[in-house]
């Protein structure tokens, strides 16, 4: 995985209220993570499929534009999934987050 994925991922975790931060691939395999098998499974499951869908809603709108970021926040966690293209191919970064430590505007920095 290419060192500033690496590095990346090293700054997200670092921010406060990050539980945790996976790298998965398009089908879902995870590559990389920093939260337990279940969790990590449930959300990279989760992430595939919206992510998908995400990106083929904007490219419905719009065939030349592609998806950037992805937030879904909920009462207790935000879950933010970002699309990384490397030498190596395409994969989602993928970071939780509980937003009872974070400002509102905090996550946006995150990734």
């Amino acid at each position: 995985m290419a060192l500033q994925v690496e590095r990346r991922l090293e700054r997200i975790q670092s921010h406060k209220g990050v539980l945790g931060s996976a790298v998965i691939n398009p089908e879902g395999k995870v590559l990389r993570t920093s939260m337990d098998t279940t969790t990590t499974n449930q959300y990279a499951n989760m992430c595939k499929n919206l992510a998908s869908m995400a990106r083929g809603t904007v490219r419905d709108v719009d065939p030349a534009d592609d998806l950037l970021i992805l937030r879904v926040r909920t009462k207790e966690h935000e879950v933010i999934i970002a699309p990384e293209r490397t030498g190596d191919g395409t994969f989602f970064i993928v970071a939780l987050q509980s937003i009872r430590n974070v400002a509102p505007e905090g996550s946006i920095a995150l990734l």
